[in-house]
């Protein structure tokens, strides 16, 4: 399958497994890389030297292009981005913060800079100022999101864009990645799917509360604080949602925030910790291998696409 996209990275399938912070790491991301799709490192709560000890062992791992996540708002950043050019990386995705600044320094490096981008304006300045492809993430996805629907980005935001397109937020199978190619997106980037993998090294009782979870089971944090997080309701979001509702200071519910994430990704805390993943639930009911996953999401979305064509008879 050939899009602007694919030929962009040089990839076979318009897929990109999303960076997911403290589970992004070399042997997922290698596997992802080596089933046709590719895959991101995910640098969030990691310092520089971690992430460049990741980029050396996908590459042992895989000889096909991959990519690193860039969280502006990390202490680390600089760094990051030191180990990321040194290491030629083929392409950074950017975001929590103004990606423009860094473009230049990572152009020079001769790696492609992917921001992803909340809205309309962000992604036409993104694109004027040397994007070479965006990522636009609906509020149907996990972790930190917008407020716009995938939807509802793709509609306003395609047809004002002339760089590549990935389209992000609750695309779990083919129907969503046939919906996204068929709207104009280049190809899509998948993070919740990823998790119900062999090769994810989530804890595996983040993966069994996944796979019990009905698709309104999640729950989004910090819409007051405008720092809005989704993940599975538990006594986590439950307390925080108190709080918030409560009228807590932000300082007081980022406090109670910190850590989360690795406490349940790491450490197994699925009701303490922040279980992040998308709303499109109801399809992540099994593990499998990364290319038993990507190998289905192509089968699903080449027949999606042939079986179109019948609509359009009389």
């Amino acid at each position: 399958m050939k899009t602007s996209l694919t030929k962009l990275l040089g990839i076979k399938y318009p897929i990109i497994q999303g960076a997911m912070a403290y589970i992004s790491e070399s042997k997922l991301v290698s596997a992802a890389c080596n089933a046709g799709a590719t895959g991101v490192i995910g640098s969030g709560g990691r310092g520089a030297a971690w992430v460049r000890s990741e980029i050396k062992k996908t590459k042992e791992l895989t000889d096909k292009p991959f990519g690193v996540n860039l969280m502006l708002k990390d202490p680390e950043k600089d760094d990051i981005i030191t180990a990321i050019c040194e290491e030629k990386v083929a392409f950074v995705t950017l975001g929590a913060g103004n990606p423009i600044p860094y473009f230049k320094i990572l152009k020079e490096a001769g790696i492609k800079v992917i921001p992803v981008v909340p809205n309309v304006r962000s992604a036409t300045k993104v694109a004027e100022n040397g994007a070479d492809a965006i990522i636009i993430e609906g509020t149907e996805s996990g972790g930190h999101i917008g407020n716009l629907t995938t939807m509802a980005l793709m509609t306003n935001i395609i047809p004002q864009i002339d760089i590549p397109v990935v389209a992000a937020g609750g695309i779990v199978d083919g129907r969503g990645i046939a919906a996204a190619l068929i709207m104009g997106s280049a190809g899509v980037q998948m993070g919740s799917r990823f998790l119900m993998t062999d090769e994810c090294q989530v804890n595996q009782r983040v993966k069994e509360k996944i796979s019990q979870a009905t698709d309104t089971d999640t729950e989004v944090t910090g819409i007051l604080a405008g720092v809005m997080v989704r993940g599975l309701k538990n006594n986590f979001t439950e307390k925080f949602l108190k709080l918030e509702r409560s009228g807590a200071e932000p300082m007081v519910l980022f406090e109670l925030a910190t850590g989360t994430n690795r406490l349940s990704a790491i450490d197994g805390d699925i009701e303490n910790g922040s279980v992040q993943v998308g709303q499109s639930l109801n399809v992540l009911n099994k593990i499998q291998s990364v290319e038993d996953v990507v190998l289905e999401l192509m089968e699903e979305t080449k027949t999606i696409l042939s079986s179109a064509n019948g609509i359009l008879a009389d």
